[in-house]
């Protein structure tokens, strides 16, 4: 079987799932073959490898079941970066990436103020790492941040499963000596993080209950623990929860604000003077994210737009 008729035959059965048929098989292709797009067009009557063929396959049966292809493939670019995923943490998505942009700007603004101290950061629900990591990259390679001055960077899951692929995508993306100085913390938010910190990144489960419930009938298999913002319980609770899959005896509010609710005064709690958190809340909760910030004493209110001109980041001052 030759590329093309791969790739014809794979569009037409995905045709009636994915509303993304061509682009799934390309991408498939791409990681498959290790070969790029142009690639592909060029050698398009090249003959697939029978372990090729197979692996494809595979591939596309999974997809016509609603699995991502990043799950599917197990990576996903994310701020020009190649992250590890699994079924374990959330797809990193393009409107994040605001988040890391505005990030660097406060801790860039932060050490050229106070450049006799080394910054503490927390990424807070950190699933993949995709900004923590994202942030550190940058900071190491794009603006050439000296060791001995990068800031302390601690990651922070719920979920056990979520921090060994940020593990993972440390050890894949940071240069060995600093990778070694990140700090991995399984906390149900900030209940056993002892530390305070100079900046709070977070991008919580902000989405309501009806809507993730929604959302998880396509099978896109992304954990609802990393999507629903109205489930707040204990760590014991959603480790079995996580694996049981059984959410129906929790009791919820449907707005998407419960853990949200609970993260800002814990924000306060574990802010320095003056520190600054950017959480990303989504279109429809970042004007009432903000109004819980100034109740709980924030200041410097200001809402971010991502990629496509919507509400999504919530950055605040202690």
């Amino acid at each position: 079987m030759t590329i093309q008729q791969f790739k014809s035959n794979a569009i037409k059965t995905l045709s009636e799932t994915s509303p993304s048929a061509a682009l799934d098989v390309s991408v498939l292709l791409e990681f498959c073959l290790k070969k790029n797009k142009t690639w592909l067009l060029m050698n398009a009557g090249e003959e697939l490898s029978g372990e090729q063929a197979e692996w494809l396959t595979e591939a596309i049966e999974k997809r016509k079941t609603g699995l991502p292809v990043a799950y599917i493939t197990g990576h996903k670019e994310f701020y020009g970066y190649d992250f590890i995923v699994s079924p374990a943490v959330l797809i990193p998505k393009p409107d994040t990436e605001i988040l890391v942009e505005k990030a660097l700007d406060a801790i860039l603004t932060k050490m050229e103020a106070r450049p006799d101290i080394v910054l503490s950061v927390c990424d807070m629900c950190t699933g993949s790492g995709c900004i923590g990591l994202s942030v550190l990259k940058q900071l190491i390679e794009d603006y050439n941040v000296p060791s001995e001055k990068l800031p302390k960077f601690t990651l922070v899951d719920i979920s056990p499963d979520a921090l060994e692929i940020a593990k993972k995508n440390a050890k894949s993306l940071i240069p060995a000596e600093e990778a070694e100085e990140i700090r991995f913390i399984q906390s149900n938010l900030f209940e056993a993080v002892p530390y305070t910190f100079d900046v709070i990144l977070t991008n919580p489960p902000y989405i309501p209950a009806t809507m993730v419930d929604e959302l998880l009938l396509d099978g896109r298999n992304e954990p609802r623990l990393a999507l629903d913002g109205d489930t707040y319980i204990s760590t014991e609770e959603s480790l079995e929860l996580e694996t049981s899959g059984n959410f129906s005896k929790i009791g919820k509010s449907n707005d998407g604000l419960k853990i949200i609710r609970s993260l800002w005064p814990q924000c306060a709690e574990h802010l320095i003077h003056n520190g600054i958190v950017l959480m990303e809340t989504g279109e429809y909760n970042a004007e009432k994210s903000r109004t819980l910030a100034e109740e709980c004493g924030f200041r410097n209110l200001k809402i971010h737009r991502d990629l496509e001109d919507q509400l999504r980041v919530t950055e605040a001052v202690k």
